[in-house]
């Protein structure tokens, strides 16, 4: 059914609706064409459990006509609008599939889409409906990109990067935190590599300095003159990109304790090497 015919039934609906008794009336009613306006009358009314409970008893009675998508459509509509986005994405999901052609195919695509949108945990969580919600907006924009939501899916689909980006950022501090400094400062580099756009990078590399000098301090003597190394590299990567830092003063004391130590056993090396 198209848009204008689901708007002129909601309207008869709505007129039907004054003088049709009761709702449990309705639904003991045999008049399926009625049960059929009524719900639409009922969603657009935003009382989406009834209009699931009358779609729910007509759906057998209209399979394999006309109405049969908007039957689907409104089903899955009004499960995502209750928020039970779990039970709308399975809805819209075999909407798409089996009604490529029907009025309803750009909605049901988007809402599929911005089920999981919804669905997205903190950064600190497992970031599986994440994923799957930037595949589905992408999938959406790819099949409708000229859809007026385009603009709204770009933003939410920034939003749904920044959640990974503050994601990796989270887990690699935490090792910093729990003074697991080796882990630190492969997790950071890790976070690096794989989003080197991340608005975080300052942060990481700092840290990656901190964690790296860390490591080296607290490490057994005959590895603490490589492991002051590492450190110099990463502290001059950081000055590199961020000469100006607010970290710099921090960072700069530790290079020299670093270069301090460096110095002093390379004396010590050549001293025992000659001897």
């Amino acid at each position: 059914m198209t848009r204008p015919a689901v708007k002129i039934v909601l309207c008869l609906a709505a007129l039907l609706l004054a003088g049709c008794g009761s709702y449990n009336k309705l639904l003991k009613s045999k008049d399926k064409e009625q049960m059929y306006q009524a719900a639409l009358a009922y969603f657009d009314e935003g009382k989406f459990d009834k209009t699931l409970q009358l779609l729910e008893e007509i759906g057998p009675d209209f399979q394999g006509t006309p109405r049969e998508d908007t039957i689907l459509f409104y089903t899955a509509d009004a499960h995502f609008r209750t928020r039970d986005y779990t039970m709308s994405a399975a809805e819209f999901d075999d909407f798409r599939r089996r009604f490529g052609r029907s009025p309803f195919a750009e909605e049901a695509e988007y809402k599929y889409a911005m089920g999981f949108y919804y669905q997205v945990p903190p950064p600190s969580r497992d970031q599986t409906a994440t994923y799957m919600a930037i595949n589905n907006i992408n999938e959406y924009l790819q099949r409708y990109p000229n859809s007026i939501k385009k603009q709204l899916c770009l933003l939410r689909l920034e939003e749904l990067q920044n959640n990974l980006y503050d994601q990796s950022f989270i887990n690699a501090r935490t090792y910093y935190k729990i003074g697991r400094y080796k882990s630190a400062v492969v997790a950071l580099k890790n976070a690096l590599r794989e989003y080197p756009e991340t608005p975080h990078r300052e942060e990481i590399l700092y840290l990656t300095v901190k964690s790296s000098y860390e490591l080296a301090a607290n490490s057994i003597r005959s590895l603490q003159r490589d492991r002051y190394l590492d450190m110099m590299d990463s502290y001059y990567t950081f000055v590199s990109e961020y000469p100006e830092s607010e970290y710099r003063k921090e960072l700069d004391r530790m290079q020299r304790a670093a270069k301090a130590y460096i110095e002093k056993h390379q004396t010590i090396t050549e001293t025992t090497e000659t001897e």
